[in-house]
């Protein structure tokens, strides 16, 4: 017996024949193509929906090891890039942000112009990934009051307006360009800390060259106090605190440049207030740009 035939009772073919003696059999043949064609017809579907299940599951395998060799890869080139650090010292000053000691806030460690340039004049690290600069929360702020740390004559405790409720306090190096009601850049998402028992909670951006001159960088006009400053070809919202992990700063700096017009960029995408335009140097060209 054929699967057709164990689909029917044979008590159904012999009353088929009985009402029917001349068209029983055919009407019998009838039910049974139409039977196998309803049995092949739900073993396809069937196939058809496990061949889509597989799909779907091959797309989860395939972005999950993408995600596990991305990780690797990041702990590798931690592993290999973590530099050697000596246990905090009695003395040691918490850092204003990641990676910055007090020392360096002291004496700022901006890199030199031929720091930042490779042996072709461009900046280094050209075959490197960008760093993920909209994480960066970049804000314009009006400077209110400007005075003398009150343990160090050569640091200086600036009031800065960013569009909040208060004013935020940025610790620096003490210089002579920190005008009253001027409009600066800077970073504010850097995780606060005490530089000689003053809270710094931001930082200033400025702009430099290998032979000394810097300045403060500047917004475009009619820009105000809370303007966000972004990187239109890398969107993106900052993340409320940076993670010294990421070292999203660190890795951006090298490449972030004032061009032969005065206009900062990185990897030559402007630093934007939109709406409003580039920001600049007031007076450099052909700059790195730094953070104190």
């Amino acid at each position: 017996m054929d699967t057709a035939d164990a689909m029917f009772h044979p008590s159904l073919a012999a009353a088929l024949s009985k009402l029917d003696p001349e068209d029983g059999g055919k009407m019998m043949e009838y039910f049974q193509s139409h039977a196998l064609l309803a049995r092949e017809k739900s073993l396809l579907q069937a196939s058809v929906r496990e061949q889509k299940k597989l799909l779907v599951e091959n797309g989860k395998l395939k972005r999950d090891i993408e995600q596990l060799k991305r990780e690797l890869h990041d702990k590798q080139r931690r592993r290999v890039g973590t530099p050697f650090r000596r246990p905090l010292g009695k003395g040691h000053v918490p850092s204003v942000c990641p990676s910055l000691s007090a020392k360096a806030l002291l004496s700022p460690s901006e890199p030199t112009e031929a720091a930042s340039l490779g042996a072709d004049g461009g900046p280094k690290g050209g075959g490197r990934p960008p760093a993920d600069v909209w994480r960066l929360d970049l804000r314009v702020g009006r400077i209110l009051a400007v005075r003398r740390h009150p343990l160090a004559a050569d640091l200086a405790v600036q009031d800065v307006q960013l569009g909040e409720g208060a004013p935020r306090a940025v610790v620096g190096k003490w210089r002579a360009d920190h005008p009253v009601g001027s409009l600066a850049v800077f970073l504010c998402n850097v995780k606060a800390g005490k530089v000689k028992g003053v809270a710094s909670q931001a930082r200033l951006l400025r702009c430099f060259r290998a032979d000394g001159p810097s300045e403060p960088l500047a917004p475009p006009p009619g820009s105000a106090p809370g303007d966000r400053v972004t990187f239109p070809d890398f969107p993106g919202e900052p993340e409320r605190e940076l993670r010294a992990k990421r070292r999203v700063w660190e890795r951006a700096q090298p490449e972030m440049r004032v061009d032969a017009m005065g206009v900062a960029n990185y990897r030559g995408c402007q630093l934007q207030v939109k709406g409003k335009g580039p920001c600049k140097a007031p007076s450099l060209t052909d700059a790195a740009i730094g953070c104190t």
